[in-house]
């Protein structure tokens, strides 16, 4: 290897200079610290930088040799890194001041309970826009007849269209943020005790709010129950059989009858009685009220007496508590939140209108009419057909543009609606579209944007090309060639001891003399990888078999037959059906073979390959470090 120290190097920008250059690549000083402090930051016995130089070099060169073998242009590679660059871009194609801002009003939201009810006027997603029309009016005069002062159950029972909660007024109880619809859960939690909303729209229709209390979140409860189920017709007699059966439990545990113990026996609950009854962390609005009330009243390793929900009885044990979790805490989990509600998209629609300014979008709305007018009212196969045909230019941004026969492409791998809007739908493709060609726009300008994204997608492509040229340098020859490992092994056979002997060869159990007369010849005049495969079809079938047979190297302890017979351990008791038994093979002090310690003699043969190729590639390499940079290297 050529190093050559103190040779001014190209720089990629004043704040980015080259570093090194091995074998005609420039790695620059953002690179190599990125990795450097990576590995150091995973490694428990951290590797100074004179210590850690020279194993990054030999990392590129394996690298390099990968790309000189052309493995990062096959299409299978090529294809998983797309794979991976897609996937890691990810978090930078949304807008993330929105995003932040989200996820920091999820947190306040599920850092309180608000205390609601609420009327729903149905307003479904087929509901055409004269129903909507009547749903909204309607839901604005109720909406006013409860700000007025009419009671509020009163209007829910008469009104909502909600079958959970009309019966109870429109009761939900306390609620925790991110257990509601977003629109509702952004007016809801906005809201002072006392207030009624106007009418809120989501995809089930119109909503009126009404917030009675608003109080901190209590946290969450790990609970266990046993449940006895106490059917909703229920006899009285029914009734006050389930309520004895409960209590006798209760007294039982007051005893000291283990609670897991009475679980696994007595509850009804089969999701978690084997469990031992326990329960999934909670919080507010997860439970029924009546469980709920009690769970949270408790202390830790307290059983409750039977309380009675609407399903039944709860004996209930609170195994642990703990309070709300920070926001660092709850960020993936409140991010994936996110991203299941109307908040998944908000970003992410922000993002999108920022992309289309800076490349420039611009759809020709009249080109967008004639190429409606072409498709006659229906888009079937010979609008297709037609628009296939055609040049016509519908949008363009950045250096590129959507043409009519880009939507026959995209709308023919789908299957249309029986009842048709031509023009918005042309237009919903050309939106897809443009979405997609800009995303692939500004995924390809990442790099030069983030550098920390460019760093990962370098360490990944280096990390594909490094296994795969390991896997067929150093791994795969270790495994398959045979006469290596046995060359290797006999040349080092002094780091291969045991600290005690071995038996090597077959253990078998016979069902009498002439059977094992006729197996030990078939050992004696066999392969030994044959023997097992004879002596099956010999004396085997499927309603009988007359031997047992096991190969293998064996320590003592390991086989109860192999120590009475090989190490004079103690009479084993034997099979009555298979009584005769006896071992064939040999006692071995050290191993005679490279497979009697294969996975060692492997292991060392990898290593010494990889020595090998690293010391050849080393031989061939040119590498020329920038000694002032280096200085730098903090």
């Amino acid at each position: 290897m050529f190093i050559a120290a103190g040779i001014c190097l190209g720089a990629t920008a004043q704040n980015n200079p080259v570093l090194m250059n091995i074998n005609g690549k420039d790695i620059t000083k953002q690179e190599f610290e990125y990795i450097y402090h990576k590995n150091n930051r995973q490694q428990v016995d951290n590797k100074g930088l004179d210590e850690y130089m020279p194993l990054f070099v030999n990392y590129k060169l394996k690298v390099d040799a990968a790309e000189q073998a052309g493995i990062d242009t096959t299409s299978a590679f090529i294809k998983e890194l797309d794979g991976y660059r897609k996937e890691l871009a990810k978090p930078y194609l949304t807008d993330r001041a929105t995003e932040d801002k989200l996820l920091q009003e999820a947190y306040n939201n599920f850092a309180k309970n608000v205390e609601i009810s609420h009327i729903l006027i149905s307003a479904g997603q087929l509901a055409n826009d004269s129903m909507r029309v009547a749903a909204l009016a309607k839901a604005q005069e109720v909406a006013a007849r409860a700000k007025a002062g009419e009671d509020f159950a009163e209007l829910a029972q008469i009104y909502s269209e909600d079958p959970g909660s009309k019966s109870r007024g429109g009761y939900l109880g306390y609620v925790k943020g991110g257990r509601l619809i977003y629109p509702f859960e952004k007016v809801a939690f906005a809201m002072n005790p006392g207030e009624v909303s106007d009418p809120v729209e989501t995809r089930f229709g119109y909503h009126i709010i009404k917030v009675h209390n608003v109080r901190a979140d209590r946290g969450e409860r790990l609970c266990a129950h046993i449940f006895l189920q106490v059917p909703r017709d229920a006899t009285p007699e029914i009734e006050a059989q389930r309520k004895a059966e409960a209590d006798a439990i209760y007294n039982d545990l007051l005893a000291g009858a283990n609670f897991a113990d009475m679980a696994r026996e007595k509850s009804e609950d089969q999701s978690n009685a084997m469990r031992g009854g326990e329960l999934p962390w909670v919080a507010s609005g997860d439970l029924v009220k009546e469980f709920e009330d009690v769970a949270f009243s408790m202390e830790v390793g307290a059983i409750s007496a039977p309380v009675r929900s609407v399903y039944g009885y709860h004996i209930i044990k609170l195994n642990d508590k703990r309070d709300v979790r920070s926001f660092d805490e709850m960020r993936n989990e409140l991010l994936q939140r996110l991203t299941r509600d109307e908040r998944g998209t908000m970003a992410h629609d922000i993002f999108m209108k920022k992309l289309k300014a800076e490349n420039n979008y611009k759809v020709d709305e009249v080109m967008v009419g004639t190429v409606v007018a072409l498709c006659g009212g229906k888009i079937d196969s010979t609008a297709i057909a037609t628009l296939s045909q055609q040049d016509i230019v519908l949008a363009t941004y950045a250096d590129r543009q959507i043409t009519a026969k880009d939507i026959a492409a995209s709308i023919n791998t789908r299957r249309m609606p029986p009842v048709q809007d031509v023009a918005r739908i042309i237009n919903a493709e050309i939106e897809r579209l443009a979405q997609a060609g800009l995303t692939e726009v500004e995924i390809s300008l990442l790099s030069d944007k983030y550098p920390e994204y460019r760093n990962l997608i370098n360490e990944y492509r280096d990390g594909m090309l490094l296994f795969e040229i390991s896997n067929r340098e150093v791994w795969e020859k270790a495994s398959t060639d045979i006469a290596g490992l046995e060359k290797f092994f006999k040349k080092n056979k002094k780091n291969y001891k045991w600290d005690r002997p071995r038996f090597k060869g077959f253990v078998v159990s016979c069902a009498d003399d002439d059977v094992a007369k006729q197996v030990k010849k078939i050992i004696k005049k066999t392969k030994d990888n044959e023997v097992a495969l004879v002596v099956e079809e010999t004396f085997n079938t499927d309603s009988t078999t007359r031997v047992s047979l096991e190969r293998g190297l064996y320590i003592e302890g390991d086989n109860q037959l192999v120590d009475e017979l090989a190490f004079a351990g103690a009479k084993v008791e034997r099979n009555s059906e298979l009584p005769v038994v006896f071992i064939s093979g040999k006692t071995l002090k050290s191993p005679e073979s490279y497979l009697d310690v294969r996975g060692q003699v492997t292991a060392d043969y990898q290593e010494y390959l990889e020595k090998l190729w690293v010391e050849q590639l080393n031989k061939k390499a040119k590498v020329v470090i920038n000694e002032d940079v280096l200085k730098t290297i903090k």
